[in-house]
């Protein structure tokens, strides 16, 4: 079952962004899971041929520029996903968590962080990044966000609409998540409602702990 979870949003950027963010309430993280490969290649197949969402696309990158970003060099993660899908890439495999934030930010085109709960500390913040301020990245060395748009813990800022951290990655271990959906401004309250609802949904048929 999915509960609130609270943040705080700095004021200078409550105009910029408006969070949706929740936990997800236990759940059974895999390697991979089968049941998804079909509708995962589905997914990716629809979003080769349909239109783009230009609305969300350019809401999001409007979030982006207000923050003083080129989202052109440094790209929303949901965009980059499309991008890869139209090339003809499939959806990347992580495990079966991550790829269900992943299957949804692809058709949504809404940028999601996704965190394991038990590693985050005390109170969290959406804010700017600070000057110099930066993390070790899942797939990357460091991962420079002074300016940009993150979250953040006590421990300091552990995810953005770009790449998440090291430090708070979901893996097969993790009982327990936090889902961010960082939605812009510019996006009606109901399209990452949504997203939310459907993410929730894909949650509980395919990462929910087997009694």
């Amino acid at each position: 079952m999915s509960d609130v979870f609270e943040i705080a949003v700095d004021p200078e950027i409550r105009a910029i962004v408006r969070p949706v963010v929740w936990r997800t309430g236990v759940v059974h993280v895999v390697d991979r899971d089968a049941r998804m490969d079909a509708s995962l290649a589905s997914a990716a197949a629809a979003m080769r041929v349909a239109p783009e969402p230009v609305d969300v696309i350019t809401a999001v990158r409007t979030m982006y520029k207000r923050l003083g970003i080129d989202p052109t060099k440094t790209r929303p993660s949901s965009e980059a996903l499309l991008r890869r899908v139209r090339k003809g890439d499939v959806v990347p495999r992580i495990n079966s968590l991550v790829d269900v934030i992943n299957w949804t930010s692809l058709e949504s085109q809404l940028s999601f962080g996704l965190y394991d709960a038990a590693a985050i500390r005390g109170a969290v913040t959406v804010r700017r990044g600070r000057d110099g301020e930066e993390y070790a990245g899942i797939r990357k060395d460091t991962v420079h966000v002074g300016g940009r748009l993150v979250l953040a813990d006590e421990l300091g800022a552990f995810g953005n609409p770009t790449s998440d951290s090291a430090r708070t990655m979901v893996t097969s271990v993790t009982t327990e998540a936090v889902v961010m959906i960082y939605a812009p401004a510019g996006v009606a309250d109901a399209v990452a409602e949504n997203a939310r609802r459907l993410t929730i949904q894909r949650i509980d048929q395919f990462c929910r702990t087997v009694e």
